[in-house]
């Protein structure tokens, strides 16, 4: 147990080091799933054992950070956390991601390097044998596209507020040049830039990665609006697309309900339990393709109760799958 309390403390201490600006009493409540007087006990107990401790004001509210930074002695990486981001970069590789995962590989030897001998020698031999006994299972699919010189230069572009142009071989104009004001990228099953076409107007969409070329920074201010969240952008769309938002209810039969409790289909869905053991799901979303696609590997377990347009979207695949596959 005392070992247990030394470690929590420990933990929150690299927190508040990790932070250039500190962590408040809410965000050490939150991070370390404790109540408040719990958290004040743990911030006063890290104040003892690291007297370099600062309390920022900021407004009503104070943060607390270690500026210094915790010595080496005190940031020995464990096994598990050099394999989870060994297998990480393995992951990205697998499915296409090369310039990520070489950023990963790049932090694992920094960090090895910055560890002492003796610690590496300690930590080599359960390294190796986690490394062994673990393997990453890709899934079929579609490699994402990464151009180290595209997502440079759109990084920078995000970094320096600058609007980017370049020639851009999708939509309903093939190769012609853009210009456009980035507000960040969506990593999935495909790459896209999430950018409004600069003097347009018209809000931000999306732009395929692998179909930018010739890209350049323009230097013209171009920074996303202060209201705009990529998360909750992200969060608007089953999958990547964006198109018309519907109310989606889907009713999964008793049958597919215990996949259903541990499934997210949505980041706000709302789970119902029904009296047949079936359970309703409820969310509100756009990309109704993609919705339809995936509802198919559900098979007999998910019925479609709103909207109509997702009904008539699975009717419409159905039929192309028919015509395709089936031989009369």
């Amino acid at each position: 147990m005392r070992h247990e309390k030394g470690a929590r403390l420990l933990e929150l201490a690299r927190l508040m080091a990790a932070s250039a600006e500190g962590v408040t009493l809410d965000e050490i409540t939150e991070r370390m799933s404790v109540g408040r007087r719990t958290a004040e006990r743990m911030r006063d107990a890290v104040r003892d054992l690291f007297p370099a401790m600062e309390e920022v004001e900021e407004g009503i509210s104070k943060r607390f950070r270690i500026p210094g930074g915790l010595d080496g002695l005190f940031q020995v990486p464990t096994a598990e956390e050099m394999t989870a981001l060994s297998a990480a970069a393995e992951m990205m590789d697998r499915q296409g991601s090369g310039a990520r995962a070489a950023a990963l590989r790049s932090l694992e030897q920094k960090v090895l390097s910055a560890t002492r001998a003796a610690a590496r020698r300690r930590l080599a031999p359960d390294l190796e044998a986690l490394l062994q006994a673990e393997a990453v299972a890709v899934q079929a699919g579609p490699r994402p596209f990464e151009d180290d010189r595209v997502l440079a230069a759109v990084r920078e572009a995000l970094k320096s507020l600058s609007t980017i142009r370049f020639r851009y071989e999708g939509g309903s104009q093939p190769g012609r040049t853009r210009e456009v004001t980035p507000y960040g990228i969506l990593f999935g099953r495909s790459n896209y830039l999430v950018a409004e076409e600069w003097g347009a107007g018209t809000g931000p969409r999306n732009w395929r990665l692998d179909r930018i070329q010739d890209v350049e920074i323009t230097g013209r201010a171009g920074g996303k609006p202060e209201s705009f969240s990529l998360q909750a952008y992200a969060d608007e769309s089953f999958g990547i697309y964006q198109d018309d938002t519907h109310d989606v209810v889907l009713r999964i039969l008793p049958h597919g309900a215990d996949d259903a409790r541990r499934w997210r289909f949505h980041a706000r869905q709302k789970l119902e339990e029904q009296a047949d053991g079936g359970v309703i799901v409820r969310f509100r979303s756009s990309g109704m393709r993609e919705l339809a696609w995936h509802l198919f590997t559900w098979q007999d377990k998910a019925q479609v109760i709103e909207p109509q347009a997702l009904k008539d979207m699975m009717a419409a695949e159905l039929e192309i799958a028919t015509r395709t596959h089936v031989r009369f």
